[in-house]
């Protein structure tokens, strides 16, 4: 996985912006990374099914992640801020090649739209808010969600 260029960036500081960047590279297959960007009692709302609190917890799902999609790139495409606060549009394509939300692997490519809203303080991500385009995705790779307890 990569990321690409340099998003469109007002109201943050270059270290905070570097911060984000380590974190969105973290999803490379590079679970280690999230030690440099993120403390250790970060608190990821919401947390996905099955998930840990903390830095921790993320770490199994980016390697997860990192299994169930080939060709995965992430492209930051702007960051808007202040100080202490960051909101991050960007999109994650790759292809679908292990199941992943119960899916099985369809070879699909996909392209993933994500709006998270993070607080940052010295440096390391402490909350993040996320929305990610799930429903998108189901749709792209030919599969429906499955209802809890079906």
């Amino acid at each position: 996985m990569s990321t690409n260029n340099r998003p469109v960036v007002s109201g943050i500081s270059e270290q905070d912006l570097q911060t984000l960047m380590r974190f969105y590279t973290a999803f490379a297959g590079q679970p280690d990374l999230l030690d440099e960007c993120v403390t250790p009692d970060w608190q990821d709302i919401p947390l996905a099914p099955g998930q840990a609190p903390g830095r921790e917890g993320m770490k199994p799902l980016i390697e997860g992640f990192g299994a169930a999609f080939a060709d995965l790139t992430v492209e930051v495409l702007e960051v808007i801020g202040g100080p202490d606060r960051a909101a991050v549009r960007a999109v994650i394509t790759g292809r679908h090649v292990a199941e992943w939300f119960g899916v099985p692997a369809t070879g699909r490519a996909f392209s993933l739209a994500i709006h998270e809203f993070h607080t940052i303080e010295n440096g390391m991500l402490t909350k993040t808010y996320h929305m990610e385009d799930w429903m998108g995705w189901f749709a792209q790779v030919g599969a429906q969600p499955v209802a809890s307890g079906e």
